[in-house]
């Protein structure tokens, strides 16, 4: 879907080729940590990324990590895209979704849901997401941010790290930007 310039979403694509080559490479940049909590989205292509990063572990499945929900603009062509994507896609932070998607406080609202409830885990805990949902989860871990993750290009295989020392968020830290598709060029 990314070649394709499409707005991928929720479609359950699975990775090929180039996808899991860049899960290969993250799991280079995560290569000796050993997680003792595996969670991916529910999507094929999340779920594909967690088994290589950790060398097989099967991930507990949470709805929470999906990506956003497009909604009509599912599969969208971004070569072309309608006025109110472009809008949208300009400037998240201040820009409403368009009607019909899912809205980005929501997206916070179910990332927060999820880091609450995983707060008193231990031990090293992977994260398979998409980037929306991502960008979610680093605006609820730094509300001080108002809004600059949005803006913040997170590419396909990214990592983040952050510290639960005892119940309390650390500040997450950049690892690897990620990979930069053609799809990232489309719509600014």
């Amino acid at each position: 879907m990314n070649k394709a310039g499409r707005l991928q979403g929720r479609r359950d694509v699975p990775l090929n080729e180039s996808g899991e080559k860049q899960a290969e490479e993250a799991a280079g940049i995560l290569s000796g940590i050993e997680f003792d909590h595996v969670f991916s989205s529910p999507l094929t292509r999340a779920v594909r990324t967690a088994e290589i990063v950790t060398g097989g572990a099967e991930p507990v499945i949470d709805e929470r990590l999906i990506e956003m929900d497009y909604g009509p603009f599912e599969g969208t062509d971004l070569k072309d895209p309608p006025p109110e994507i472009i809008e949208f896609f300009s400037d998240f932070a201040n820009n409403p979704a368009p009607e019909g998607m899912e809205q980005l406080s929501e997206l916070v609202e179910r990332a927060g849901d999820f880091l609450e409830e995983i707060r008193g885990l231990s031990g090293n805990i992977l994260l398979s997401t998409h980037a929306i949902a991502m960008k979610g989860l680093l605006e609820y871990l730094t509300p001080d941010s108002n809004g600059s993750y949005w803006g913040t290009f997170i590419g396909n295989c990214a990592v983040y790290a952050f510290e639960n020392e005892n119940g309390e968020y650390g500040i997450p830290r950049e690892l690897s930007g990620g990979v930069k598709t053609p799809l990232k060029d489309k719509v600014k």
